[in-house]
């Protein structure tokens, strides 16, 4: 007599998984998990194909940016930064990489992010890419997190790129082909540190650490004050440029008004913002001073340091050989 094996039905208790294995994700909307594991295990270029046939029909308007999402916070941040240059391509808009940018500054780890940043920036891709990642970062983490970011992408932007050794010079100190002109110059780094160090000081004496029972409008204000300092000062560890020193000016001078023009004005919401803050007012104001002060210096450095030329020569082209049997 042939026996049958039993199957657990319904009412049964399931069976344990076995010791060290990770049960797999389940999702309760079926076309929520086919998304997932689609963009999971697919090349990269596949991944952007879907993600384009998706965004011709309205109706997938949801699957479209699970998919974008789930591939900022599940692939490599290598993966993550391929797709943004195959998403940012013409005649494509920079909409659907921004929202692929923004899941992975806002969920992955400090490493990552700063990796992505550091990538977005060295490729061929649109500045906005980079912006958009360091938005993302500067609004959507907190701000212990913000300051070590901006520990490490000072780091990174101050570390020597690796370069090829240069061509030894020729017999009058020039490279070949080159013109005599000005040498290299390369604005010094140190007003730049210390305007970041200032604005990041700045944010953390005007960061309110208490709401103290107050209004959710003015706790907004008084902790908008302090991100914009954050966000300045992010955006300086990435690039030093004239635009944004001279927003690292004005933030900072704005906020050193509003604290000496406090008694003055008449602005309840102002007033109960500033009371806020982590640092009284005796020391908030001279730190938003200090801190428009050295980006008014760097500002002035930047502007002063001419930027290096180099002029090449245009050698003539060689004059093709005679072929042939030479006319006497």
């Amino acid at each position: 007599m042939t026996t049958r094996s039993s199957s657990p039905s319904s009412n049964d208790p399931g069976i344990p998984a076995t010791a060290g294995e990770e049960p797999e994700p389940t999702y309760d909307d079926p076309v929520g998990g086919l998304v997932h594991a689609a963009v999971a295990d697919r090349p990269v270029e596949e991944v952007a194909q879907l993600i384009t046939l998706l965004e011709r029909s309205p109706e997938h308007a949801r699957a479209t940016v699970e998919a974008l999402r789930a591939v900022g916070v599940d692939r490599t941040v290598e993966d993550v930064t391929r797709l943004v240059d195959l998403l940012t391509r013409p005649p494509r808009t920079a909409d659907s990489a921004d929202e692929t940018i923004r899941a992975a500054a806002e969920q992955r780890s400090l490493d990552d992010v700063s990796r992505l940043v550091a990538l977005l920036h060295r490729t061929d891709l649109e500045p906005h890419c980079g912006q958009e990642a360091v938005r993302a970062a500067a609004t959507g983490r907190p701000v212990e997190e913000l300051v070590e970011l901006i520990r490490r992408l000072s780091e990174e932007r101050d570390r020597p790129p690796a370069t090829e050794p240069l061509p030894e010079p020729a017999g009058d100190g020039l490279a070949p082909g080159s013109v005599p002109g000005k040498q290299a110059a390369r604005p010094p780094t140190w007003p730049g540190r210390l305007t970041v160090t200032a604005l990041v000081v700045c944010a953390v004496a005007y960061f309110p650490l208490h709401r103290d029972g107050a209004s959710l409008r003015v706790y907004g204000l008084a902790l908008g004050m302090s991100v914009v300092c954050l966000a300045v000062a992010l955006l300086l560890t990435l690039r030093i440029t004239a635009p944004v020193l001279a927003g690292a000016v004005l933030v900072p001078a704005v906020l050193a008004a509003a604290q000496l023009l406090e008694g003055r004005v008449p602005s309840a919401g102002l007033s109960r913002a500033l009371d806020l803050t982590l640092a009284p007012a005796w020391a908030a104001g001279p730190a938003a001073v200090c801190a428009s002060l050295a980006a008014l210096t760097a500002l002035l450095v930047h502007l002063a340091t001419p930027t290096p030329v180099r002029t090449q020569a245009a050698a003539p082209e060689p004059e093709p050989a005679a072929v042939g049997p030479a006319t006497e």
